[in-house]
Order: structure tokens, then C-alpha cells, then sequence
């Protein structure tokens, strides 16, 4: 029986890995919410709009074809507006605008009739953003970067990533204030959220990938936040604020467990009362 111990907990082991691979290459969750924003345009119809983060393009959990899978799927589900909060490549090592437009290419798929809009995450800036920048660009993505942003009844702030401390968000904020629609934020990390004013009750992001190795009774392993699990993970309400965290398509690593990758397909529309 001893003898048998090393063999079990290698199997054990080896069960896991795979486990965890399979996870980290599934296709995204889709999910889902309703959010009613103040300043909603008089007469605007409401929106559909799908969040993306942290395709982490080029490795073996994100390859060219499942991120064509990946673009099908958010084809598939029609939105109006599609907003991607960072991190398109993996790892630290940089790269170069051919490489990077190769990895992204199936992003040029991608359909919505108010256009895809982009923030970088900590790893664009690692890697390169300006190779970043030239994929996006051939791909046909809007990449912003604390900059404020009109696209149907929305204002979008989108600022920079606050992990690698490029950040900007009360001039972004200020931005975006001075153009006409409901105001919602666009950020890589969630860890601006205690940062935002009342008048913008709405901050999609991504970084945490809901803690990618989630252990039971015990939590994430790298919450990659200064707030620990505070934002781990989908929809956290603070007040009147929403902060929406989506778990992302991938990770510098090819390994998940219990944080399976998703995508999230929000109606907005107004307050009630409109």
C-alpha cells in the first residue's frame, strides 16, 4: 500500500495539470446582466454590449484558432459595441508589430456596428505597445489609452492600467465628463474602483482572471490586486457602483481551476423613470 502512495499522488498530479489545461483552453462562459445608467440619452434605444479581457494571444491556451473560436462566438451573440479591457499578449518578452498583427489577425472578425474599443493591460506595456498598438490598428480595434471616447448613447473613459502604474484617471475621468451620454469607465485592473465619483456607477475591467488557480475554502493564490479578492471576480456592488470583472479568454500561463474563462453580455439602457 505504501509503494502505491507515490503512484497516486503522481496521477493525482498529472490529473490536475490536464484538468487545469482543458479549463484554461474552454470557451468562455457567457455572462450575462442588465444595468440601468443615469444620463441615458432621451430617446436612445438600449444597448447590447460584450466585455472582453485578457486574450493573452499566443500561447498554447490562445491559439490563432481558438481565438477565431473565441470571435465567432462573440459574432454569434450580435452586440451593438464591444469593449476589450487588455492584455492581448502574454508573458514580458517583447515583441514586434509583425508577430503581434499575425497573433491578433482573428480579431479582425470581430462585428459590431459601434466598433470594438480597447484599453492596454500591464502586459501590453511589458511586451511592447506600440506593436501592440499596429496589430490593433490592422485589426481594425480602437486602442485608448486615458482617453475619453463617444460611441452610441455611451461616453467611455478608457484609462490606462493601474497595475503597471500608467494610470491617469481623474483627467480621464474629467474627459469624459465633457462629452454628451451615460458615462461608464474602461479599465485593465478593478483597482480604480474606490478612485471613481458617483457620476460614473459603472467600471468594466479585467487582470484578475477571477484568481485563475481558485482554491477551495481558501481563495485565489495571486490576487494581483492591492485589494486582495475584493475584485476578484464578476459583479461587485459598492453603493451605487457597479464594478463588473470578467474572468478573461487566457493567461501568460495555460493553466485554470476554478476560474473557467468567460465573457460577459451586458443590456444597458436607462434608469427607470425615463
Amino acid at each position: 500500500m505504501t509503494r502505491l502512495l507515490p503512484i497516486v499522488a503522481a496521477a493525482c498530479l498529472l490529473g490536475c495539470l490536464l484538468w487545469g489545461f482543458l479549463e484554461a483552453r474552454a470557451d468562455p462562459i457567457v455572462r450575462r446582466a442588465d444595468i440601468a445608467l443615469p444620463d441615458w440619452p432621451a430617446g436612445a434605444p438600449p444597448l447590447r454590449l460584450v466585455l472582453l479581457s485578457d486574450l493573452h494571444a499566443g500561447n498554447l491556451a490562445v491559439t490563432p484558432a481558438r481565438l477565431g473560436r473565441v470571435v465567432a462566438q462573440v459574432n454569434a451573440l450580435r452586440p451593438d459595441l464591444i469593449l476589450i479591457a487588455g492584455d492581448f499578449t502574454p508573458g514580458s518578452e517583447t515583441i514586434d508589430a509583425a508577430t503581434a498583427s499575425a497573433t491578433l489577425a482573428p480579431l479582425k472578425r470581430l462585428r459590431a456596428r459601434l466598433g470594438v474599443v480597447a484599453v492596454p493591460g500591464n502586459h501590453d506595456h511589458w511586451t511592447g505597445l506600440g506593436a501592440v498598438r499596429t496589430a490593433l490598428d490592422a485589426a481594425g480595434v480602437t486602442l485608448l489609452a486615458n482617453q475619453a471616447a463617444v460611441r452610441g448613447p455611451l461616453a467611455i473613459a478608457a484609462v490606462d492600467d493601474d497595475y503597471s502604474e500608467h494610470a491617469r484617471t481623474a483627467p480621464t475621468l474629467a474627459a469624459a465628463r465633457r462629452l454628451p451620454g451615460a458615462k461608464l469607465v474602461l479599465s485593465h485592473s478593478p483597482d480604480i474602483a474606490p478612485l471613481l465619483p458617483p457620476d460614473f456607477p459603472l467600471l468594466l475591467a479585467g487582470h484578475t482572471h477571477c484568481g485563475q488557480v481558485v482554491i477551495p475554502f481558501y481563495g485565489s493564490l495571486d490576487p494581483v490586486s492591492r485589494y486582495q479578492d475584493r475584485y476578484r471576480c464578476g459583479v461587485i456592488r459598492e453603493g451605487a457602483r457597479r464594478v463588473i470583472v470578467t474572468a478573461g479568454i487566457g493567461g501568460s500561463l495555460p493553466f485554470r481551476l476554478n476560474a473557467p474563462p468567460d465573457l460577459w453580455l451586458l443590456a444597458l439602457g436607462p434608469a427607470s423613470g425615463r
